[in-house]
């Protein structure tokens, strides 16, 4: 006979059921991670429940990290579309709680990014307040101030505002340079920079 205990046999035999047992479940496991790369352990849990196999979220968790087979998460990248840190002038908002009842009486202007395949592009746009029509636009993959020089040329070339027409934006960098506002000034647009973006 074998010179084992009966109590070490069976400790042999149940660590060998709990060895394969494991490795069926890694098998599970790399199943699901081959069809869904970006599951973490709790959706692989819910997966294995759903497939037939209940298992505590815990225990695969340790044999994820075990095996490396924890997904990283990727970090969010944020745009921003307004840098109001500069020196330039800031304006008195005097839109507020005006009663806009005319078109060109304000034009409001904003920007904003549109995520494509390979990039970022920015939008630039400026609408009449009144009829809420974009009258002018520009797209960039910079956002600098030739993108919103570039909306500014188009409203006023397709609009040639009167005289008092109002320009809301917000305080962005783009909106308060020297050749924004002169742009503006030149063609009697007054300027209103304020400190939030108003709802378009």
């Amino acid at each position: 006979m074998i010179e084992l205990s009966r109590s070490t046999y069976y400790y042999h035999k149940k660590e060998q059921r709990a060895d394969q047992a494991e490795e069926m479940l890694l098998k599970a496991i790399r199943k699901i991670i081959e069809e869904f790369p970006r599951y973490g352990y709790r959706r692989v849990t819910k997966q294995l429940c759903r497939d037939g196999t209940g298992v505590n979220h815990k225990r695969i968790y340790r044999l994820m990290k075990k095996h490396r087979l924890l997904c990283k998460q990727r970090r969010k990248f944020k745009v921003y579309t307004t840098d109001s840190n500069h020196d330039y002038p800031i304006y008195p908002n005097l839109v507020g709680d005006l009663a806009i009842t005319r078109i060109n009486q304000v034009w409001v202007a904003d920007l904003t990014y549109i995520r494509i395949k390979t990039c970022f592009v920015y939008l630039a746009v400026i609408l009449d307040a009144f009829s809420r029509k974009v009258i002018g636009y520009a797209l960039s993959r910079r956002i600098d101030r030739e993108l919103s020089l570039a909306a500014l040329r188009m409203a006023i070339a397709n609009r040639k505002p009167p005289e008092g027409c109002m320009h809301h934006s917000d305080r962005g960098v783009q909106y308060a340079c020297h050749d924004y506002t002169k742009r503006t000034q030149s063609k009697q647009v007054s300027d209103q920079h304020v400190a939030q973006r108003q709802p378009l």
